[in-house]
């Protein structure tokens, strides 16, 4: 635990990536093999399920510590982090555990299956034994809150520095449905068949936001553009008699959409599409909008009602595999021919849709069909350089995405509560709401969009102009007006005003504008009519 407590403190002790890819990439030439798998793990997210609930670690801290519950609560969201709240609270102890850091979670796996007064005694004998930015990290394993400022492309480019691996292989050896308790080192990282697994996905390519006109791009025939769908961005794998759906996010989402099992029927193993998952009306063929595919997004299992109420179709834009043949280094106008020549069969009942592409000679004539977005359902439009390769991450000059502008309605600051971490001292977190005659109605929160000057002094005001507490949150008196961009909405019963926004911030703090001059809840209705 030693050494990966000192990893710990070199990555959040430091903001340069070069400084957290070098200290990354020392110890993997060092730490032992069990350590280097589950240091991986854990900074991709696979992180051991929490066995203690958060109720019973602050009880337990407070009464290690000889201080009552309530003033451990009061300093919780002050300091705005479990794990370091419980490490500053506890004794100091010199003392320091001699296990690693697979011990440690071999240990915290088992707690699920001990009785409370056992999961107790291990919790507290390893807040005795270990001290400083080890105990803090146990705090974050046990806590099941173990964030750290490493992405996927940083611990690839570490890894390429360790083991002497192109960052490419290495990414899509990453990817897939591993498990660091079923894999070694030698499997995962040194084997030569990085692509045994069937389901196994590619490292997704994703796009940079296109700020202003697309004229700085160049020559527009240089260029290919489709619209940017608002569904949510996946890959069909069809190989081995078997088909798999994952998630830009790395989540093996297949038991969610068994109706692209039919794919295998119009298409042939050794197939990897990436586009997009959407709800789609076959009935007016424009998908529905992202309310309807949430409904599908948290189940494991689909009831057939919903499966006939909610048809989820790929929009496929582009191949990644075909035959076989992994094709992400040719250039895309060869890869979209081909996917062309792959969908141009495709019947209707066909759980797979080409993607459409957008014909236009210039930057104007594509400036007028974007305006067209929203009509067809879309949120803009993806801009691909012809020649472009199928690359991993976020790389800048070959795909751009193109949102249209928000959409906007000014609201009436009700509720604030306060932030965590560095905002834990600041009101950030608002609720807003429209005007419904002579009631404020409220119909959304935002927690981003101001800058740390414009929170404080929001913070200030809303100290000296509280109503009423309700626990965290408290009601202020009406005043200030803050205009709240949002990219879509949709009817929600769930909700007083009857509507729900995506997306929404703040873009504006209107102190120009009167109270009485803010929007009104027949206003949201009519955007709900035009763009729901």
């Amino acid at each position: 635990m030693k050494n990966f407590a000192h990893l710990f403190s070199a990555i959040d002790q430091s903001t340069k990536t070069t400084v957290k890819t070098a200290a990354l990439a020392a110890y993997f030439k060092t730490a032992p093999e069990p350590d280097r798998i589950w240091t991986i793990a854990l900074f991709s997210g696979r992180r051991p399920k929490r066995a203690v609930t958060t109720t019973r670690l602050r009880e337990w801290a407070a009464e290690e510590a000889g201080i009552p519950l309530w003033l451990f609560e009061e300093s919780y969201p002050i300091v705005g982090d479990l794990a370091e709240t419980i490490a500053l609270v506890l004794p100091e102890t010199e003392t320091s555990g001699d296990e690693s850091l697979s011990d440690w979670i071999i240990g915290l796996r088992a707690l699920a299956k001990l009785e409370e007064p056992q999961r107790k005694a291990y919790v507290l004998d390893a807040w005795q034994r270990l001290g400083g930015t080890e105990r803090f990290v146990f705090n974050k394993l046990i806590t099941g809150g173990f964030r750290v400022g490493i992405s996927q492309k940083l611990m690839t480019r570490a890894l390429a520095q360790a083991t002497g691996k192109p960052e490419a292989e290495l990414a899509h050896r990453l990817m897939g449905d591993w498990q660091p308790d079923e894999v070694t080192w030698n499997g995962l990282i040194e084997a030569d068949d990085p692509a045994a697994d069937a389901s196994r996905p590619y490292p997704f390519y994703l796009a940079y936001a296109l700020e202003g006109s697309p004229n700085a791009l160049g020559d527009p025939t240089d260029w290919r553009a489709e619209w940017k769908w608002d569904g949510i961005r996946g890959q069909l794998i069809l190989r081995e008699g078997a088909y798999f759906v994952w998630s830009r996010g790395e989540e093996l989402m297949t038991d969610r959409f068994p109706e692209l099992a039919r794919a295998m029927d119009f298409l042939p193993m050794g197939t990897v599409l990436d586009g997009e998952l959407l709800v789609w009306q076959r009935d007016e063929d424009l998908p529905a909008s992202f309310n309807a595919l949430q409904k599908r997004i948290g189940r494991k299992t689909v009831p057939k009602k919903l499966l006939t109420d909610a048809p989820v179709v790929l929009h496929a834009y582009d191949l990644l595999e075909w035959q076989g043949e992994d094709l992400r280094d040719k250039p895309f106008a060869e890869r979209r021919h081909l996917l062309e020549k792959a969908c141009a069969n495709l019947p209707a009942e066909a759980p797979v849709k080409l993607s459409p592409q957008l014909d236009f000679a210039t930057w104007e004539a594509l400036t007028g069909q974007r305006a067209e977005a929203r009509a067809a359902h879309a949120e803009g439009i993806m801009l691909k350089r012809a020649d472009s390769p199928y690359r991993v991450g976020r790389k800048k000059g070959d795909w751009w995405k193109w949102k249209l502008d928000p959409l906007t309605i000014d609201a009436v600051m009700i509720y604030a509560q306060a932030g965590h971490g560095r905002r834990a001292n600041l009101f950030t977190d608002f609720t807003f709401a429209v005007w419904n005659g002579n009631d404020l109605v409220p119909f959304t929160k935002a927690y981003s969009g101001l800058t740390d000057a414009e929170f404080r002094e929001i913070t200030a005001w809303v100290r000296k102009n509280t109503q009423q507490r309700f626990g965290p949150v408290r009601q202020v008196t009406p005043h200030h007006v803050f205009e709240i961009a949002f990219e879509g909405i949709q009817s929600s019963p769930r909700h007083k005003s009857g509507v729900a926004l995506r997306f929404p911030r703040m873009s504006r703090w209107r102190q120009d504008k009167p109270l009485q001059e803010a929007n009104t809840l027949d206003d949201l209705k009519e955007m709900l009519r035009l763009y729901g």
